[in-house]
């Protein structure tokens, strides 16, 4: 990975004499927002044949922004700086995201670190990107894959076989855990399946639907940045609301550049290096990452050179003008 400059760049990491918290109390607010959303998953199941199916629709929609809520805001913060001193305490959490989100946060923490690892990176001569996840890594012509593609296909191309080899490779007794976890949220899944078939067959398209909000919030934190340039992979949203909801997720770029920095440290570390982020052209979006279509000043999706490539072959004969024209 390249050398970043951001070694150059100091941020006072937060203390705290907590007994309980590792970083600082503030790190209270995520982990209620974690209990307050595992309490909220059972909820909808308790709530199920108790209320009209409209109400449910409405539930079942918020559960799916909450997934995406919680695996880009609590459960990411989760992973760069775990919330306790306690091992014990931060393999339970560990395990409760798990059981919420319906997936392994320590499958999650491997596939994030390979993301750092290759930071969106486009893929190479052979077709590969050392970033698993990589809004290029399916698209054509070096381009990022369109944004539908990538949102509601990436959940699908998850493989837990070649995440469980990483994880055996790096720490053996981390993949066992993580086969605990994943073996806990489908264990909760089939339990609820049990005693109401009806609801999974409900939950299941909306905890399908929460991953794609996820992968969706993902695609616009990268789709516009550069990824050649170490201090501009990312993309940001400084949005205020969307920020203190979703533990200043919207500081990508930042990140990016320096991931250990903590969620409460984010807008003092921003402050600290814009000069450089205007120098090297940090894409800035205004609405949050999960609308990023909206935002006004969009990068087209396609590339002239893909246009090129793809009118040569609706119109060849058009195509060999061109390139005679361009012979002379």
């Amino acid at each position: 990975m390249p050398a970043s400059s951001s070694e150059s760049v100091l941020v006072e990491r937060p203390r705290t004499n907590s007994r309980i918290f590792a970083h600082t109390r503030w790190d209270a607010i995520p982990v209620a927002a974690a209990l307050l959303h595992c309490a909220y998953f059972f909820g909808v199941f308790y709530l199920f044949p108790r209320v009209p199916l409209w109400v449910m629709l409405i539930l079942g929609f918020i559960y799916s922004v909450s997934i995406s809520w919680n695996i880009n805001g609590i459960s990411h913060n989760f992973i760069h700086n775990p919330y306790f001193r306690s091992p014990l305490f931060n393999r339970l959490f560990s395990i409760l995201e798990s059981i919420t989100v319906g997936f392994s946060q320590i499958f999650y923490e491997c596939i994030h670190m390979q993301h750092h690892k290759g930071n969106a990176d486009r893929p190479d001569e052979h077709g590969g990107t050392v970033d698993w996840i990589s809004i290029y890594k399916h698209g054509d012509e070096g381009e990022a894959e369109h944004p539908l593609k990538y949102t509601f296909l990436s959940f699908f191309r998850e493989d837990p076989k070649t995440v469980f080899k990483e994880l055996k490779r790096k720490d053996p007794r981390e993949a066992f855990w993580g086969i605990f976890e994943l073996a806990s949220f489908v264990t909760t899944f089939v339990i609820l399946g049990i005693l109401n078939w009806h609801y999974i067959c409900f939950l299941l398209p909306f905890y399908y639907f929460g991953h794609c909000l996820s992968y969706l919030n993902g695609y616009y934190r990268h789709y516009g940045g550069n990824p050649d340039e170490p201090i501009a992979w990312g993309v940001s949203s400084y949005d205020k609301l969307y920020n203190w909801i979703w533990f200043y997720n919207g500081y990508h770029a930042e990140h990016h550049f320096r991931p250990k920095v903590h969620w409460t440290r984010m807008q003092a570390f921003r402050d600290e290096i814009v000069d450089q982020q205007r120098a090297a052209g940090v894409r800035v979006i205004k609405p949050p990452h999960a609308l990023g279509f909206l935002d006004s000043d969009l990068p087209r999706h396609t590339s002239s050179r893909a246009l090129a490539k793809s009118n040569r072959k609706r119109f060849p004969i058009l195509g060999r003008a061109v390139r005679t024209v361009n012979t002379h």
